[in-house]
């Protein structure tokens, strides 16, 4: 742990410690979650540096500093290494990155005090991005002095972000103020100008939660604010994956199944597939499934969820892939409340590291909702002039809601039906300004029997072109590299590829 924040000049320091000073480098150069800390507190002026010269700080570790070289090699391998993916998303991080953005910031309100204009931007659109839309952001125009001044009559929140682009021993000075006016308890997270190793380990003994380098961008602000209140009883949130037509018939549920089968099956991560159509949803049926109650029972309580409880309302359908399937009858209204979605949707996030949402072809508040929080969206169109329209509302009010992600992807399905007119991929594409990522082609006999088994197209017709599509999706969606070695499907499905009748489940229903 840091020594408490300090208001005091700086120690010389005769000697490195490599892993402080290793740790201290890789933070200043990009987010990350911070070393524990004392809380943000003042300290007696009398604690004060021994040495009359007190270490006077470069933007830059000295030449001879044998941790900065050892930095700047790392820095540099880190740079000449290539990335997972070199997609560059929106937010000015590359997509390989992203993951570590997907945090869930808690109901705080945080106060920024920004001095550049390209920061107060950073910030607003921090602000209204999706992760944070449950905290309270406020963004003022001025430095740590504004934020002194702000707090000599009103308590400090929970976060302060505050900017200076002065020199090191000034913004020392200046924290040092800010030290007497804050609460105990409130975190500070600093934006200088300098990338500087001994500066960085200042702060951070002084009890600064963390510090970044200006010019910072959207995404770095929300990763780290979503490092310094992240949950440790938790320990992942499993990524969410939307799946909605463009219109009815376009072969939503379809696609989102048999990329949830392809993810868990051909790439081997755990995924789970919440099926929200619960008056008419085909989850059930696709997997041969006959659940008592799934996702309808999780809604109907969703403050009372917890591991055991999900996993008895899952239905397991391979050793990697669980099912929460609708109801899929009329016996009720289904009037549930639009908070529901979006607290059982997070209550099932900490079961899997991926979470297949199959949307209804409906619009209402908690599907708004649903689309903009989702941390991907596919949308499934057919190449028709009805599709084009709704693919294009969607897309837009995606985009608006959602200024620091990447767009939704787009997958055409039933691509090639005979004898129908067809909006060609290419002129589909440029009038969305989102090009497909995909297109699927029809096959009628194929997609067909695989419905009426309850299979998937890649266990049933791995060979095709649909389940080379799939696959390819399953990559695309997941960020996962389709390995070698290929799993079998488990005993859950079995029955049904040894000759089962899928027909049987359905009347035994009935009765």
């Amino acid at each position: 742990m840091t020594q408490p924040f300090t208001a005091q000049d700086f120690d010389p320091l005769d000697e490195f410690d490599l892993e402080d000073d290793f740790i201290g480098a890789s933070n200043a150069a990009r987010p990350a979650a911070p070393p524990m800390s004392a809380p943000f507190a003042p300290v007696a002026a009398s604690q004060t540096a021994e040495n009359d010269a007190p270490l006077t700080l470069s933007e830059t570790p000295a030449v001879h500093d044998p941790v900065g070289q050892l930095v700047a090699q790392t820095e540099a391998a880190v740079i000449a290494a290539p990335p997972v993916s070199p997609q560059v998303e929106a937010g000015g991080l590359p997509a390989s990155a992203l993951a570590a953005v997907e945090v869930s910031i808690p109901r705080i309100a945080v106060h920024v005090f920004a001095e550049r204009q390209d920061t107060l931007s950073a910030a607003e659109r921090a602000g209204q991005d999706r992760r944070m839309s449950r905290a309270t952001t406020q963004i003022r125009v001025g430095g740590i002095s504004a934020a002194v001044e702000a707090y000599q009559g009103e308590p400090t929140p929970p976060l302060i972000i505050v900017e200076c682009l002065r020199d090191a021993r000034s913004l020392l000075q200046e924290i040092d103020q800010l030290a007497q006016v804050c609460d105990a308890g409130t975190k500070v997270v600093v934006i200088g100008a300098a990338n500087d190793i001994l500066l960085y380990r200042e702060l951070m003994r002084r009890g600064v939660s963390e510090y970044l380098v200006a010019p910072v961008q959207p995404l770095q602000l929300i990763a780290a604010i979503g490092g310094l209140f992240a949950d440790p009883a938790q320990p992942f949130v499993g990524r969410t994956i939307a799946f909605v037509g463009a219109r009815g018939g376009a072969g939503a549920s379809s696609v989102a199944h048999n990329t949830a089968y392809a993810m868990s099956e051909r790439i081997g991560v755990n995924t789970v597939i919440v099926d929200y159509d619960l008056p008419f949803g085909t989850a059930g049926l696709d997997f041969n499934q006959d659940p008592l109650g799934g996702v309808a029972d999780a809604l109907s309580q969703p403050d009372r969820l917890d591991a055991t409880l999900l996993d008895r309302m899952m239905v397991r359908c391979t050793d990697k892939l669980s099912l929460f399937a609708a109801p899929a009858t009329l016996d009720g209204d289904w009037d549930i409340q639009p908070d529901a979605f979006e607290e059982v949707t997070g209550r099932i996030r900490s079961t899997a590291p991926f979470v297949v949402l199959d949307l209804p072809h409906l619009w209402s508040g908690w599907m708004r909702k649903t689309l903009i929080s989702a941390d991907e969206v596919v949308i499934v169109a057919t190449p028709d002039l009805a599709s084009l329209r709704n693919a294009k509302n969607m897309i837009d009010l995606i985009k608006q809601g959602r200024p620091n992600d990447a767009p939704p992807r787009l997958v055409l399905n039933q691509v090639g039906v005979p004898g129908r007119p067809e909006i060609p991929a290419k002129d589909f594409g440029a009038a969305l300004g989102v090009h497909p990522s995909l297109t699927i082609p029809f096959d009628a006999k194929i997609f067909g029997s695989a419905a009426n088994n309850g299979q998937m197209i890649v266990e049933s017709a791995a060979k095709t072109k649909a389940a080379e599509a799939f696959q390819t999706l399953a990559q695309i969606v997941s960020r996962r590299e389709l390995p070698a070695a290929v799993s079998t499907r488990g005993k859950a499905t079995e029955g049904v590829a040894k000759g089962g009748s899928l027909f049987s489940g359905l009347m035994r229903k009935k009765r």
